[in-house]
């Protein structure tokens, strides 16, 4: 099959599993331009939209998450889950990788179990504090497991562990635009302090509540705002503006294309806290207020806001109490110089500055050491 290095990296669901997995990708061809790189998702993912586009071949397997509400769905979900294990299993026969890996998501599961059975060389990317299920699982034959978070030889064996981070959107550290004029693209004042609310591509509802159910109160903050409500929330975001009247000082949108400037513009972050969101604030030094979602599976990401609120890195507001406390909290916050610098200084801290190329060497080590022990 040639002699270039053949790698799988599967994995995805959120833009928190693809970023990342683009990055290594992107990666693993500096280091070597030749080298094949399939990817494998979950068919009807956003995946398999993202990749292709990133200039990489997909193949989607029919893998579901489980229902852990309504146990009798999951029926339909083990139908899907053994087809995806042939399915793995037959992309693992035609493409005959070197290495695989696992970057989190529905797909990577099914296909690092069936690289690992062929004795394949696996290298898990734990994005959470608190380690997933199927990378626990996974982890027991996996050769390397690159982590974002100290403390994770509580979930695996310390000797596969390595402090990484997570790799981030790489067209982030292209600074185009000044905070100025960053402010004036949405519109706004460069004269008064912003606040980034910002909820994932599909939006948040208790952030969008936040705002809607306080529109009087930002209006009389001398505070502006640049409102990414998510495609499911916009129409209702925008009734809302529209029965408040004139509101200058909030940019409502469904997506943000250019989070260079968004970021750029912000004073002040107020987000989700999933892990890719965590990484870019830490990068970019953004005093940030975390909301975690509790919707999401062992509740890793308020254990991930913890890890930053502990070393002060980051102002955490629990669910349940956001629509009480965020808009005071944050507009407080970010008329305090002292606080965000306080913020900035400590968030900045916790960066990693080359993710992506650190995890790629290691894959293209697994995967060299293998061509060489199998001379395929």
């Amino acid at each position: 099959m040639g002699k270039n290095l053949r790698i799988i990296i599967s994995g995805g669901g959120t833009g928190g599993h693809i970023f990342p997995a683009i990055s290594i990708a992107n990666a693993i061809k500096e280091m070597h331009p030749d080298a094949d790189i399939l990817f494998v998702g979950a068919e009807g993912r956003m995946e398999m939209q993202r990749v292709p586009a990133a200039g990489y071949p997909i193949i989607g397997l029919p893998v579901a998450g489980f229902n852990r509400k309504n146990l009798l769905k999951n029926i339909s979900v083990l139908i899907k889950l053994f087809r995806s294990q042939l399915k793995a299993r037959k992309i693992i026969k035609d493409f005959k990788p070197h290495a695989a890996v696992g970057v989190g998501g529905y797909a990577s599961g099914p296909t690092l179990n069936m690289a690992e059975k062929f004795g394949i060389p696996t290298l898990l990317q734990e994005q959470n504090s608190y380690a997933g299920v199927t990378n626990k699982l996974l982890a027991k034959k996996a050769c390397k497991i690159c982590v974002a978070y100290d403390g994770m030889d509580r979930f695996f064996k310390k000797e596969k562990i390595i402090l990484t981070g997570n790799p981030v959107r790489q067209n982030l550290l292209e600074k185009t635009l000044g905070h100025d004029d960053a402010v004036r693209s949405f519109g706004l004042d460069p004269s008064k302090k912003t606040i980034l609310i910002v909820g994932g591509s599909l939006g948040a509802r208790t952030l969008n509540n936040c705002v809607m159910h306080g529109l009087n109160k930002i209006k009389d903050s001398g505070v502006q705002f640049i409102w990414q409500t998510g495609k499911f929330y916009f129409e209702e975001a925008k009734a809302c503006i529209k029965q408040a009247g004139e509101l200058p000082m909030v940019h409502t949108t469904d997506f943000i294309s250019d989070m260079n400037a968004a970021y750029s513009a912000a004073d002040l972050v107020v987000s989700r806290a999933g892990a890719g969101s965590i990484s870019e604030f830490c990068l970019l030094e953004k005093p940030v207020i975390l909301v975690p979602s509790p919707n999401v599976a062992e509740d890793h990401q308020t254990k991930n806001a913890l890890a930053l609120v502990n070393k002060g890195a980051a102002i955490y507001v629990k669910d349940a109490d956001a629509e009480n406390q965020l808009l005071d909290t944050a507009i407080q916050t970010v008329q305090d110089p002292e606080k965000l610098k306080e913020l900035s200084n400590h968030i900045a801290r916790l960066a990693f500055r080359d993710s992506a190329k650190v995890i790629a060497n290691e894959v293209c080590l697994l995967a060299e050491k293998y061509k060489k022990e199998h001379e395929c």
